[in-house]
């Protein structure tokens, strides 16, 4: 599958519009506040552990809207955004949005 934050996909053509299609996921358990708190005593350093959280929140998001584009008969994301929303003191949303499209 296709999955560009483009309109278009050079080369190909859009047949078919699905609609807005979205992927979702949410990092709990203190993440957040001992993320900023690590990052900030690190002092140019990286924190693994927390990019490894990180990525596999967005890799969760990812395939929802992967599934959720196959589900509305697409074969094609265009117009893909990716966000990351702290919901409160202990909670982070990685959120992934984009057009379902048929590409043909």
């Amino acid at each position: 599958m296709i999955l560009t934050t483009t309109n278009t996909v050079e080369g190909q053509k859009i047949t078919a519009y699905h609609g807005i299609v979205v992927g979702e996921a949410i990092m709990g358990a203190n993440i957040v506040r001992d993320l900023f708190a690590r990052v900030t005593d690190i002092v140019g350093g990286r924190s693994g552990q927390y990019e490894n959280k990180l990525r596999d929140a967005r890799e969760a998001a990812m395939r929802e809207i992967k599934e959720e584009c196959y589900h509305v008969g697409g074969n094609a994301i265009v117009g893909m955004d990716i966000d990351y929303e702290i919901i409160s003191d202990s909670m982070m949303m990685v959120s992934v949005s984009g057009t379902a499209v048929t590409l043909g």
